[in-house]
């Protein structure tokens, strides 16, 4: 499964990863004021989270050992 990673010396509190996650995956902490991952196994490994985060603090680690899922061929699926 993926994992997210925050840094929390370099989250600032912005929430602009929560906002981009379209997957509803990331959650926010308002105690500890800092993004969680939730629903890793819905994560869509698009990593907006960690692209649009302006201070570098997201970092997205793909499970690379999940299957890949079988590509769509029009006429054989």
């Amino acid at each position: 499964m993926n994992t997210i990673v925050v840094d929390r010396e370099k989250c600032v509190g912005c929430k602009l990863c929560y906002r981009a996650c379209w997957r509803d995956v990331i959650r926010w902490d308002e105690k500890e004021n800092v993004p969680r991952g939730v629903y890793m196994e819905d994560c869509a490994e698009c990593n907006w989270c960690e692209i649009i985060c302006p201070h570098e603090a997201i970092t997205v680690k793909i499970d690379y050992s999940r299957p890949f899922p079988s590509p769509y061929i029009p006429g054989k699926n």
